[in-house]
């Protein structure tokens, strides 16, 4: 009986593989150990999670979460895990990993992550062989929903858009310097606030201000991240999250335009989870 979550910040997504081969379901309120009360992932499995597992005997957890990345905080989500699973072994790892194994199974490839944030890695297969540092929304994050965002303020706060744009920009969302310097330094979370601008983009993505925008951000991520990677000409390239999936012509566009072929993109890791981990226990896929 295997057990698998991908935790995000808003939700985590469940999937139990049981015995015979059938693969239930749950969702449940995001954790993240960094920003989120342990009661809040406590919760979530009791509200949500045990409805589906039932009088199943689980006896292998893979719990793999943003902000899952030392072994400290590994080790105290494993232990808010523990009551509820005492029989499992319970494997935590973050989310990078998840997007890894989803998308390369076991072979070779680099894995990239563009959501809110972005992030990638040179997976061997196994495990995770190299990475380059993402640096967060501050000083990196490129290609990601919170690096546009944050572009497209920049350049409406200081009238910068060209004057359709703009017009619709400052119709839509009335949003002053001090209201953008509240969100971005004060509130929490600013990397989702930055990144709630993506949906503004996509309604505007046939206006070349915008395309260009999505575009160099893309083409900012392939120089920046992806070829620092050492083969990454001759190594699958693939990429999850909710940025990539829905701009993925004009990322795949952009890449193109550096020589870099680009090969799945998918929207979520989950599906990919399930797979993996299935074939890892029964030898096969049963789904």
């Amino acid at each position: 009986m295997i057990l698998i979550a991908d935790s995000g910040a808003t939700k985590i997504e469940w999937r139990l593989i049981t015995e015979d081969g059938q693969i239930k379901q749950a969702s449940s309120e995001g954790y993240n150990p960094y920003v989120q009360e342990d009661e809040d992932l406590r919760k979530g499995v009791q509200e949500h999670v045990l409805q589906v597992v039932g009088a199943h005997k689980i006896t292998e957890l893979a719990f793999y979460g943003a902000g899952c990345g030392s072994v400290e905080k590994n080790k105290k989500v494993a232990e808010v895990l523990r009551p509820f699973f005492p029989d499992a072994a319970i494997e935590v790892n973050n989310d990078l990993l998840a997007a890894a194994r989803a998308l390369c199974g076991n072979d070779p490839g680099i894995a990239c992550i563009l959501g809110t944030g972005s992030n990638s890695c040179y997976y061997n297969g196994e495990k995770i062989a190299a990475q380059v540092p993402s640096l967060g929304y501050v000083l990196g994050d490129e290609g990601s929903g919170a690096n546009m965002g944050k572009k497209l303020l920049i350049a409406a706060i200081r009238n910068r858009l060209p004057s359709t744009l703009q017009e619709a920009f400052n119709k839509r969302f009335a949003l002053t310097e001090e209201d953008l310097l509240e969100n971005v330094y004060k509130k929490k979370y600013p990397s989702r606030f930055l990144a709630s601008f993506m949906k503004f983009l996509m309604h505007h993505i046939k206006e070349p201000y915008v395309y260009k925008l999505v575009y160099d951000s893309f083409t900012e991520f392939f120089t920046e991240i992806v070829m620092s990677y050492k083969d990454h000409d001759k190594l699958p390239v693939h990429f999850t999250g909710s940025v990539a999936f829905y701009y993925g012509n004009i990322l795949r566009q952009a890449a193109s335009d550096q020589g870099i072929t680009v090969k799945n993109i998918i929207e979520g890791p989950i599906a990919g989870l399930t797979l993996y981990h299935q074939e890892k226990t029964f030898g096969t896929s049963k789904v």
